[in-house]
């Protein structure tokens, strides 16, 4: 990662990492607020850049004795007045911490296809917001995390890690390509599930595997021709109503809970 030149002016930094996204991309990194955040981010172990607190605003015990260890492990460690912190605040209230924080991204090589109840990849995501909920979801329900592939997702933008509620500081992401991810899964010999509403079979009737993939295409146009031909299976969420489609967040939710609710029966046998 290119080192973020934090001393020339650390809330200039901060504000570029939050709003450019090419910004975040080049040093591999993105910045987080909150006590809440701050937290599970050093529980999960993820690598800190650098600290950004307000002496006078950060008033939680467990938030300050994580930002001294931190301090003592070598993480430079930022003071800045309360008017300036909440100059870089995008919550209601400023809690007086926050951190930039290394992406953590995962080498597909390094992950295996029976990780947790199953892998999503994605392709495309319209809403940001959608994405963060997915995400939540996932954790929820133990999915392992995201094939991501190509560039367009940014699993790190403010509005993504906003709307996980802290799940993507738990989720496993994986950057990848078409080509990359078929050779991975003939050798994981993974089961790849597609949805759509042309699927063959009713979510329900899917049996239940120990490594599956969960493929979500673009919201509108679905999976694409190529993409298709890289599921063993396309399966529909069967609908009574009008509605044809649901949204990226809700189907991937419907599909998460329905591979948690199968694998649950066929444990109690």
């Amino acid at each position: 990662m290119n080192d973020v030149n934090f001393e020339c002016n650390p809330l200039a930094v901060i504000q570029k990492l939050q709003t450019d996204r090419r910004y975040r991309d080049a040093r591999r990194a993105f910045y987080i607020e909150g006590i809440r955040n701050f937290i599970w981010a050093v529980d999960n172990h993820l690598k800190l850049s650098t600290i950004v607190y307000s002496e006078k605003l950060l008033i939680v015990p467990l938030a300050r004795k994580l930002m001294r260890q931190a301090r003592r492990d070598g993480v430079p460690c930022y003071a800045v007045s309360p008017e300036q912190f909440r100059q870089i605040s995008k919550t209601e209230k400023a809690s007086g911490i926050g951190a930039i924080v290394v992406q953590p991204w995962t080498k597909l090589s390094s992950v295996r296809a029976d990780a947790g109840l199953c892998w999503i990849v994605l392709d495309t995501v319209r809403s940001s917001g959608n994405f963060g909920t997915l995400i939540r979801t996932s954790e929820a329900f133990g999915g392992a995390g995201f094939i991501l592939m190509g560039q367009q997702i940014d699993p790190f933008s403010p509005d993504v890690v906003r709307a996980s509620m802290g799940a993507v500081f738990r989720q496993a992401f994986v950057r990848t390509n078409e080509i990359a991810l078929q050779k991975w899964t003939n050798q994981q010999n993974c089961t790849v599930i597609g949805a759509s509403p042309q699927g063959t079979i009713d979510l329900h009737q899917l049996p239940p595997s120990r490594s599956t993939l969960l493929f979500l295409g673009e919201e509108r146009q679905g999976l694409t021709p190529s993409q298709q031909t890289l599921c063993q299976q396309l399966v529909r969420i069967p609908m009574v109503g009008a509605a044809d489609s649901l949204n990226l967040a809700i189907a991937g939710s419907v599909m998460l809970y329905e591979l948690h609710r199968a694998r649950l029966v066929a444990q109690c046998g």
